[in-house]
């Protein structure tokens, strides 16, 4: 979308003030600028469309991405449409609405609209698929111990429950090729192996995975692979149709920036029928994936602002924004990848990383790292110490400067001379 129309979109959704005048009154409206350079003056603009606490440089846009300004404003006015409409919008048109939406995600995404249903985060989805899958007693599951924990958590669920046996692989961090990563899951693959869990980009240290190599090694097994790709939509580029796996779920309040409490599911049309929802829908056939989107009622107002982090995603391009996330993560790591004490535990090859890096300091634990970056440099970050990963993982977002990561990298520095 380029900025004229992201411009009119925006003065679509604000023309609700002419039917909920009290939504707007008192209210100053922005003018959002998207400026024609792409560079250090482009991005210092695009950071004006946020409000950032001036308390500490933020390193840790992982967990949950700040909305900028242009979703934020559209968002309310969701929240004082569906307030002022109450009963009778989510009588009438919610499920239009939602639908409406998915499919926007589902172009975004690369699959089709009957193949992507909306939840409230990677969790969800994920564990939608882990629960709802037909397990027999003895059946086989494998994922990695760098894998979150939360679906780590319902693998061991299901493995009370249905006798499921679980196979836990370790991920280098630093692989020797794509070869290295596919063995590692294939020398675990038995007669009784149903699924394997892979993360598309693993959260605490960025590596990205051979996620397409996986599952056509995986296919030709018989076995059905769940992607893990939380930290990936509107992060880069993602085609899921190229990706040949079976489900894909994420979180959209992580790198699309929507408000908390969206994501969505991705189920293949063949694997649909398969799965068993959560809770109980009514009149659905068992090959329509809205049929596992049953949750009661909800927050409405998050799923459209859907459309408006998109909206915005599309006025700053993602081939603009995936090159800033590289450029970001490579400024800081290249430099620091030569320093004595200093440990970078994400890929340095391109095609391995993107935003998301990993780094540690000998001797150093990380959660002393995390608390010396904050009191002393005034630098958020969040520890990770497990799964052969001791270190900080740094986060940075399209609001970042360069000077930022200037004192983040004479940060490091410091505290590695002092070991």
């Amino acid at each position: 979308m380029d900025k004229r129309k992201f411009l009119k979109r925006l003065g679509q959704t604000l023309a609700i003030g002419a039917v909920f005048p009290q939504a707007l009154e008192a209210r100053e409206r922005l003018v959002w600028k998207f400026p024609d350079r792409t560079d250090e003056a482009y991005w210092e603009t695009i950071r004006t469309h946020y409000k950032l606490k001036p308390d500490y440089i933020n390193l840790e846009s992982g967990y949950y991405n700040i909305i900028p300004q242009p979703t934020l404003e559209s968002f309310k006015e969701h929240v004082d449409h569906v307030n002022y409409e109450g009963s009778h919008y989510m009588r009438t048109v919610q499920w239009d609405n939602k639908d409406s939406v998915a499919a926007r995600l589902a172009s975004l995404v690369g699959c089709s609209a009957d193949e992507l249903i909306i939840t409230r985060n990677t969790t969800e989805s994920l564990d939608l698929v882990i629960s709802g899958f037909p397990w027999e007693e003895g059946e086989e599951a494998i994922f990695a111990e760098q894998d979150y924990g939360a679906m780590r958590d319902q693998f061991d669920l299901v493995a009370r429950r249905y006798g499921v046996v679980n196979k836990v692989v370790s991920v280098p961090n630093h692989p020797k090729n794509d070869e290295e990563i596919i063995s590692l899951y294939e020398s675990q693959i038995t007669d009784k192996t149903r699924l394997i869990m892979v993360c598309h980009m693993i959260n605490i240290t960025g590596h990205i995975l051979p996620i397409r190599k996986i599952c056509d090694m995986a296919h030709s097994h018989g076995v059905e692979v769940m992607v893990d790709g939380a930290h990936c939509i509107a992060h880069f580029k993602v085609d899921i149709s190229e990706l040949n796996c079976d489900y894909y779920g994420t979180s959209l309040h992580k790198w699309l920036a929507t408000p908390l409490g969206a994501g969505f599911l991705y189920v293949n049309k063949d694997k649909v029928a398969k799965l068993w929802p959560l809770l109980a829908e009514h009149n659905r056939k068992p090959e329509d994936i809205s049929r596992l989107n049953h949750i009661g009622t909800h927050p409405v107002h998050t799923d459209l602002a859907i459309n408006n982090a998109i909206d915005y995603l599309e006025a700053i391009g993602l081939e603009r924004k995936e090159e800033r996330m590289r450029y970001l993560q490579r400024y800081w790591s290249v430099p620091l990848r030569e320093e004595e004490n200093v440990i970078v535990n994400t890929p340095a090859e391109a095609h391995r990383h993107c935003g998301i890096g990993n780094v540690g300091v000998e001797g150093v634990k990380p959660g002393e790292l995390a608390k010396m970056l904050l009191e002393e440099f005034k630098i958020f970050t969040v520890a990770i110490d497990g799964a052969n990963v001791h270190g900080c993982r740094i986060t940075p977002n399209v609001f970042t400067t360069t000077k930022e990561l200037d004192i983040f990298i004479e940060a490091i520095k410091t505290i590695a001379s002092r070991v």
